[in-house]
């Protein structure tokens, strides 16, 4: 098949399958299976370089179906890069620290993240009332800081209401 020419496919075929078809397929099923795996209990994203459009797209509808990750690629002058996060492990992450934070009253800082984990961590925890986080540091070093928030604003207004303060 390799050296005769390709028949054009018409509507209603599926079109010939080649050696290389099936071998891109295995190599995206490899990747796959190891980014999945190193994302199992990682808070961390997983970034893949090197690959073609065609490659990224059927990574990108992997994980897409997926509702614990999200992918995102970012362009670099002519380079791509896939960034595939681990979103519910994220979540659960930020909400257990900020259990914790609120626990102990004490501040708790996260790892430096990149823009869009951090995003993701201000996001889940925006509606617990008893902790508030903040983006702390430059560069590669910006990290979120959880706050204990003993006196917040829900305290606040209830004492507002029943007029103690």
């Amino acid at each position: 098949m390799s050296e005769e020419k390709r028949r054009p496919v018409r509507r209603g075929e599926t079109p010939e399958r080649t050696r290389s078809d099936e071998e891109t397929d295995r190599n995206i099923l490899g990747i796959i299976a190891e980014v999945e795996e190193k994302l199992a209990s990682s808070v961390f994203s997983e970034s893949l370089t090197d690959l073609n459009s065609f490659e990224r797209k059927l990574i990108h509808r992997h994980f897409d179906h997926k509702s614990e990750y999200e992918t995102r690629t970012y362009r670099n002058g002519e380079k791509h890069t896939l960034c595939i996060y681990p979103t519910g492990n994220i979540e659960r992450f930020a909400q257990e620290k900020a259990q914790a934070a609120m626990d102990t009253g004490e501040s708790i800082e996260l790892p430096p993240m990149g823009s869009y984990a951090r995003y993701m961590i201000h996001n889940a925890l925006k509606d617990i009332t008893g902790v508030e986080t903040r983006s702390e540091g430059e560069g590669n070093e910006r990290h979120v800081q959880i706050v204990s928030k003993s006196f917040g604003r829900g305290l606040k207004k209830i004492a507002k209401k029943i007029r103690l303060f």
